[in-house]
């Protein structure tokens, strides 16, 4: 089997999302090519060439590329598709964006979020925010395929590909890029974090998110995450939500302060190594999938777990 991979890149780097979903065509199985698609990318190939199991990178590298509108990556895709028996790509923003177009100008039906490979044609993948797996197979000549990132450990980065170039087709010219607004921050990414300490609607207030949430974050150099009720609260922005309309994480550790444990923000955080839990209700949901809990005020106790934390790392 010849699969085609998307690479998750800023043009300068390439995305931790594409080390897991080569991770997952591996077991797959077959030649892995990962396309790199946008402009001055060279970088960002030579990254995705040294992922253990690619046998080649290609590289096509236009100036309508740039910016990874979905348009112009999905008919690249589709132009190269000839040679391939499977596209496989990220289920994250972008990934989601482009596997639809392709699926449809295919006429296939894609399979989306897969958790664990069975087969080359069977596939696993989470239903009812989580709740229940669903076994998929393909009859389809042509997979379309979009991984769960959380769901596979990165391939290591001692791989020796060759990159080639290839000429993309023309621009579509159906959307054009106007600006990018990305929020900068000295914390890790939530989708990548080691380490996740979550807020719901117990911290009662953005305010409290920087007096009591950060402070505890910054000292275990972890990343912030909010549940959907504390984005909807206006307490923090929509791209801080964890579950399953946000971001799906899997980190060695995942603290929930204030956070009930509603279904859809479990989708996104319950295959976390370890779950912390801190809530003053001792029956809320969350306690059900923590490896820890602590049944507390949090006003009282995250800045006693800020003095701890401080006193561990003098």
């Amino acid at each position: 089997m010849a699969i085609l991979l998307l690479a998750e890149h800023t043009n300068g780097a390439l995305q931790a999302a594409t080390g897991k979903t080569v991770a997952a065509a591996k077991q797959i199985g077959g030649d892995i090519h990962v396309l790199v698609a946008g402009s001055n990318a060279k970088a960002a190939a030579d990254a995705a060439a040294k992922l253990y199991g690619v046998s080649k990178v290609l590289l096509a590298d236009a100036p309508h590329l740039e910016h990874g509108l979905a348009e112009e990556a999905a008919a690249l895709v589709v132009s190269l598709m000839g040679s391939y028996d499977a596209f496989v790509a990220p289920a994250t923003t972008t990934g989601k964006n482009i596997a639809p177009r392709v699926a449809a100008a295919l006429d296939v039906m894609q399979i989306s979020d897969i958790i664990k490979v069975v087969s080359a044609d069977t596939f696993e993948r989470p239903i009812y925010a989580g709740n229940a797996i669903q076994t998929v197979q393909s009859p389809e000549a042509k997979k379309v395929i979009t991984v769960r990132i959380s769901a596979f450990p990165s391939v290591a980065e001692d791989g020796s590909a060759a990159i080639e170039n290839v000429s993309p087709p023309a621009a579509v010219g159906l959307s054009t890029f106007e600006k990018a607004e990305l929020t900068k921050s000295d914390r890790p990414e939530l989708a990548s974090a080691k380490i996740i300490v979550s807020g719901g609607r117990g911290l009662q207030s953005g305010e409290n998110f920087k007096k009591y949430l950060e402070p505890v974050a910054d000292a275990m150099g972890a990343a912030v995450g909010a549940s959907r009720a504390a984005v909807d609260a206006g307490y923090v922005p929509n791209d801080m939500q964890v579950g399953q309309t946000g971001k799906v994480v899997a980190p060695d550790l995942y603290m929930a302060v204030g956070i009930s444990g509603a279904i859809q923000h479990l989708a996104g955080m319950k295959d976390s190594k370890i779950i912390v839990a801190i809530n003053k209700d001792g029956e809320a949901p969350i306690f059900q999938v923590a490896d820890y809990g602590l049944v507390a005020d949090l006003f009282q106790a995250l800045p006693e777990l800020e003095a701890e934390l401080k006193k561990a790392g003098q």
